[in-house]
């Protein structure tokens, strides 16, 4: 049977507290952000393998504005988001070009 994390014990001080709340709120923004980038990121890639350039142009476009809000909010870093709309932009390019 896997091991369970220990339970952490409750802060005694309001500001600890209130800091535990906010970590929660905060995760769950940011776990949700994070997936909608890998699932944005996966259309595209999806779209260039079945060779449908209109579809991927359209969702690339769709694509940059979610890593850019990401990217601004600090939750992946804004290198890895120009990196990756660079790589993406190639496909589409190359798929574009191809056809």
């Amino acid at each position: 049977m896997a091991s369970a994390k220990p339970k952490k014990k409750n802060p005694r001080l309001a500001s600890g507290r209130k800091r535990v709340r906010q970590d929660v709120k905060i995760n769950a923004a940011n776990t949700s952000l994070r997936s909608k980038y890998r699932t944005a990121v996966k259309n595209v890639e999806k779209a260039v393998l079945a060779g449908d350039k209109t579809k991927a142009s359209e969702l690339f476009a769709k694509m940059q504005a979610v890593v850019d809000t990401v990217a601004d909010k600090g939750i992946f870093h804004k290198n890895k988001a120009a990196r990756d709309k660079s790589r993406l932009s190639a496909k589409v390019k190359a798929l574009a070009l191809a056809a």
